[in-house]
Order: structure tokens, then C-alpha cells, then sequence
């Protein structure tokens, strides 16, 4: 019983201290206050638009990662398309490939021959370019 009151209280302090975890007290205020939910993706994120006006904004499920956007609420997030996923039948085209996790910052991160993080030199430039070496 402890446990479970020690582990509310920890997720309390989350709620209130950090802004990644999903929404802060302010979004969830504005969200019950002024929000209009729309839909929902396959990740569990749960979009919203503002009741008579034009704000339109997601509720992530767990981190609050832009990247975790799925291409069909992409597009009505961006208001490029008016109707939202969920009252359309939607088909991705071929091009679109599912949302993949942003790894800049971590060890699976990419990085391009001639960055310093990656071993190896950098490829040579194009021929008209002389670096400027110092005396």
C-alpha cells in the first residue's frame, strides 16, 4: 500500500515538474478547458483542436516526441489538409514510410562520413576548395 501512494506521489511530481512526460498542468487545463478531441493514432497519441478556434495540438502517449507523428495527422497537425484522419478513409502513399524515432543525441545517432564523432577522414571536397591552413 506504500508503495502504490509512494509511486502516485512520484507521478504527481512528474505531472508537475517536466513537460516530455506526455502534457503539463497548463496543456491539461487548456486541453479540458478549450480542447475538442478529434482522434486518436496507433501509438495511443490523442489529438485535439480548439473548440472555435484554430489551434490544433496532440497529447503524446509518453514521451513527448514530434517524430512519433504518424504522416496522415501530420498533415492535418500542419492544417495542409482541413479534414482529420479519422473522418476520411486514409491510404499512405508509397513514398510516406512510418514514423521512426529521433536519434540525434544518442548513441545510434548518424553521423556522416567526416564528422568528428565518427572515426575515419572526411571525404575529399570538390576541387575548387582549398582549406586554409595556418602558417
Amino acid at each position: 500500500m506504500m508503495w502504490v501512494a509512494l509511486m502516485r506521489f512520484v507521478n504527481y511530481l512528474k505531472f508537475i515538474l517536466t513537460w516530455w512526460n506526455s502534457q503539463t498542468p497548463g496543456t491539461w487545463f487548456f486541453t479540458w478547458r478549450e480542447g475538442e478531441k478529434i482522434g486518436e493514432d496507433d501509438q495511443g497519441n490523442i489529438y485535439y483542436k480548439q473548440r472555435g478556434g484554430p489551434r490544433r495540438w496532440v497529447i503524446y502517449n509518453g514521451l513527448a516526441e514530434p517524430s512519433r507523428i504518424p504522416p496522415e495527422w501530420h498533415g492535418w497537425m500542419h492544417h495542409r489538409v482541413d479534414v482529420p484522419p479519422v473522418d476520411e478513409e486514409y491510404t499512405p502513399r508509397p513514398w510516406q514510410l512510418p514514423p521512426r524515432a529521433n536519434y540525434t543525441g544518442t548513441p545510434y545517432a548518424l553521423y556522416p562520413p567526416g564528422s568528428l564523432l565518427r572515426s575515419g577522414k572526411r571525404p575529399k571536397s570538390a576541387d575548387d576548395y582549398e582549406p586554409w591552413l595556418p602558417e
